[in-house]
């Protein structure tokens, strides 16, 4: 049976799952991603990587980090992922961006760390516990990573993501970006894809529905995500928001109230 369970304190987003058979599809998150293995295996693709997280397995995912996800087998597996804001991390840390060099660690420390944290946003402790311990937890996170201030992303990408964060609740205008570039739109496709593993398209429908989340934590009104981000309708936001969080639009923002 397929579970999933969401809560929100410190600004971090908290997640525990149980599942078989569902299959996350390629997507990725604005946010930095880290999580636990807590029984069976995990297994997905990250960027050109294949990963396979045991038991105890921290998982690192840098932020618009493309990955799907999948059990092992029917057995199943149990996980918690932390979403954390890169503004809450460079306002710690007094950084602007830290970038993963091991997608998975084996650390019982940092382990220990998310699974404390996760818990006490999942059982809704006080803010001020939850803050203290993201703290901490930032704090170790930054020893496993490098500094990527100085990381410097591909013009014609940086660009077109721009044009369609622009354009965010309409429809994809690839025309426009071709134009833009002076390029076919096999040759954008080819291009964006080379750099951010992902096509323009998928790019832009995963940023719609990250929007679209962000909207729903706000408001606590999914009619107004749909309205805002150009969704045909309510079916088709929940169609592709449950295959990037496991529950539909209505299930999550029914989580959180």
């Amino acid at each position: 049976m397929e579970q999933f369970t969401y809560k929100k304190s410190a600004d971090v987003l908290a997640l525990a799952a149980s599942f078989a058979d569902f299959t996350y599809k390629k997507h990725c998150h604005e946010e930095y991603a880290v999580g636990v293995t807590l029984r069976g295996i995990q297994q997905y693709n990250l960027s050109d990587s294949f990963q396979s997280s045991h038991k105890n397995g921290v998982m690192l995912f840098n932020r618009e980090q493309y990955h799907d996800g999948r059990s092992y087998d029917k057995e199943g597996i149990d996980y918690v992922m932390l979403y954390i804001k890169p503004e809450l991390v460079a306002e710690i840390l007094g950084k602007k961006e830290l970038r993963f060099q091991s997608p998975i660690v084996y650390d019982v420390s940092l382990a220990r760390s998310i699974c404390a944290l996760s818990r006490a946003i999942l059982d809704g402790n006080d803010e001020t516990l939850c803050t203290e311990q993201l703290i901490h937890l930032i704090g170790m996170l930054s020893k496993t990573a490098m500094d990527a201030e100085q990381r410097k992303n591909n013009r014609l990408v940086k660009q077109a993501k721009e044009m369609m964060y622009g354009s965010i609740g309409n429809v994809l205008k690839l025309d426009d970006l071709c134009k833009e570039f002076g390029m076919s739109k096999y040759q954008l496709i080819r291009e964006f894809k080379a750099h951010t593993g992902i096509s323009p398209y998928q790019f832009f429908l995963n940023c719609k529905v990250e929007h679209a989340k962000r909207s729903i934590e706000a408001s606590k009104d999914i009619y107004t995500a749909v309205a805002e981000y150009g969704f045909v309708d309510l079916t088709h936001l929940n169609r592709h928001f449950k295959s990037m969080f496991g529950i539909t639009a209505y299930e999550y923002m029914s989580q959180l109230q």
